[in-house]
């Protein structure tokens, strides 16, 4: 976050120290995160899980900017990993499953005049 200071009224300036040190106070009364991931840890083996089974695949919490996204009703091929049918000829590494939008390399190919077909992987 950038604040022109120079552009500040004093009394927009009183405002924003007062912010701040209520945010520092705020942040200075939480425990150190070490602390907290310890006591979570511990919890959760005295109930017989490991972190990894409460979070795994869990979305980050909402932040201060903007709430997390809902997620997605699971489909059909929820999950699932999916060969890649097309490869970019001038870079090998760059595939395509043949879902989802086209990529850059294969959109800028067909604009050409190429086939989609051209680029199959066999």
């Amino acid at each position: 976050m950038s604040i022109n200071l120079d552009r500040l009224s004093p009394r927009e300036l009183d405002a924003l120290i007062s912010k701040a040190k209520q945010r520092k106070t705020s942040l200075g009364k939480r425990k150190p995160i070490a602390q907290v991931r310890s006591k979570v840890i511990a919890l959760a083996k005295a109930e017989g899980y490991s972190i990894d089974e409460l979070f795994a695949g869990a979305k980050p919490a909402p932040t201060a900017r903007g709430a997390a996204t809902p997620a997605r009703k699971p489909g059909k091929q929820a999950g699932k990993k999916v060969p890649p049918k097309y490869r970019n000829p001038s870079n090998p590494t760059e595939t395509w499953a043949g879902r989802g939008q086209q990529p850059r390399w294969l959109a800028v190919l067909t604009a050409q005049g190429r086939k989609v077909e051209d680029f199959l992987i066999r």
